[in-house]
């Protein structure tokens, strides 16, 4: 007879842990989002060139492929007795936060780019550390969750950017800058003490690991070469849908306005209008599409996702003088993005060799980020510029078609040495469960006695 086999142990959704690193990524994505509202207008007391304030505020991408990707291996490598993000947190955010607030203080052209180029480096440098905290906290079956509560909270920084763009700015726009800059320290001190990352199931498992394998050093040339000659093209696939999807997304939303005032002949702020219900459209989805994917796999949900993402733009393309049907469009497509926006880099997580390695792989992700938000404006663009805008949505259906094949070579969801790992983190996370439960019992009988 054969033995039956042992059901996989499944650990638990830590609520608490996820809300308190979206509560970091807010503060982060918060001082981002007014950065690029606010900053261009700083820029423009010192030059009327739109195409040099366009270079200097993408600095901040060009920065974060070379940098992400390098301060993710160096947090995967690092161990101390704060633990492997947080020490780049401690070190990071009040030296970006100083900077940013110095911006509207700059005396001088030279003096305020070079204080701008400090910010982005340093702010890149513990963008990804943030966001990896979510992949090193959360077991794989449940880091869709914990992803769409960041994606959550990140989107609700453009109503904070927008909210002190309206009542601060006219008032005092240093205090504008303070604000935010304030709330990153407040917020990643709240994360660190509260987190204790050193003591947390998740690094008690990676430090137990080096134990078993002798600390084996990871290297970032070897990871790359990996990614890029294994046999299994899978996380191959998965960075370039993550380069072509997030750079038609990119794409709709910088052409969007224009479009409106173009093909639709509205006004430029009622064009402006068409960001905001896509942008509820997507934090309503956004969790609840999370939880599917857990249940029933992220590969079947991105690809679900892609298709009404491609609907909802055909629809604008089928009826493209209505605003109404374009509006309706908009939201079906943004609910479709989110879908697959929510697991991308949770599949790209849960592809990685090993869980050693999610702080690079958090990086690597963030670099097709950068590159699709980067070409995917300007190759939708072209094409306007060679058809005209009544062919834009139809042009953003197809590269959404083309994300979604690139998928179909995804052919699975996690590595099987990953899974294996598990055991570290669910041993660890028992081990916490019962020394609660001891204490509960000690403190029960000295009440009773």
């Amino acid at each position: 007879m054969n033995a039956t086999p042992t059901p996989r142990r499944r650990g638990r959704f830590h609520l608490r842990v996820a809300l308190l690193v979206a509560l970091g990524i807010f503060a982060q994505e918060s001082v981002w989002n007014f950065h690029d509202a606010q900053t261009p207008v700083t820029l423009s007391q010192y030059t009327t060139s739109a195409a040099l304030i366009g270079l200097i505020m993408g600095l901040d991408n060009i920065i974060g492929i070379f940098v992400q990707p390098l301060i993710g291996f160096m947090s995967d490598r690092t161990r101390s007795k704060w633990g492997r993000r947080t020490p780049y947190i401690v070190v990071g955010v009040p030296i970006a936060a100083a900077l940013f607030a110095l911006i509207p203080l700059a005396p001088s052209f030279p003096i305020l780019i070079v204080v701008i180029v400090l910010f982005s480096l340093t702010a890149n440098c513990f963008k990804p550390i943030t966001e990896s905290l979510i992949a090193d906290q959360q077991l794989p079956e449940h880091r869709s969750k914990g992803n769409a509560v960041a994606k959550a909270a990140s989107s609700l920084t453009i109503i904070i950017a927008a909210l002190l763009s309206l009542f601060v700015v006219d008032e005092s726009v240093e205090l504008a800058y303070l604000i935010p800059a304030g709330l990153m320290i407040v917020c990643a001190a709240i994360l660190v003490l509260a987190l204790r990352e050193s003591r947390s199931a998740g690094y008690r498992a990676i430090v137990a690991e080096d134990h078993v394998d002798g600390g084996e050093k990871l290297r970032l040339g070897g990871i790359l070469k990996d990614l890029l000659t294994d046999r299994d093209r899978s996380r191959l696939m998965m960075v370039l849908a993550v380069v072509v999807v997030w750079g038609t997304w990119a794409g709709l939303r910088a052409m969007l306005t224009l479009y409106g005032v173009e093909q639709l002949g509205l006004t430029r702020g009622q064009a402006g209008g068409f960001t905001l219900p896509a942008g509820v459209a997507f934090i309503v989805v956004v969790i609840p599409a999370a939880i599917l994917s857990d249940r029933v796999g992220r590969r079947l949900v991105m690809r679900i996702s892609l298709v009404v993402f491609a609907a909802g733009t055909l629809v604008a393309f089928a009826f493209n003088g209505s605003y109404e049907a374009t509006l309706a469009g908009v939201i079906i497509a943004a609910c479709g993005y989110s879908g697959f926006a929510v697991n991308a880099v949770v599949v790209l997580w849960n592809l990685a060799p090993s869980q050693r390695m999610l702080g690079t792989y958090t990086g690597i992700f963030a670099v097709a980020q950068a590159i699709g938000s980067s070409a995917g404006p300007a190759v939708l663009g072209s094409l306007v510029d060679a058809t005209g805008w009544a062919y834009l949505m139809l042009f953003v259906a197809g590269t959404a078609v083309i994300g979604l094949l690139l998928t179909f070579g995804v052919r699975r969801e996690n590595s099987a040495s990953q899974l294996a790992e598990e055991s570290y983190l669910v041993e660890a996370e028992e081990a916490d469960a019962g020394s609660e439960a001891g204490a509960g019992a000690d403190e029960d009988v000295r009440t009773r006695g």
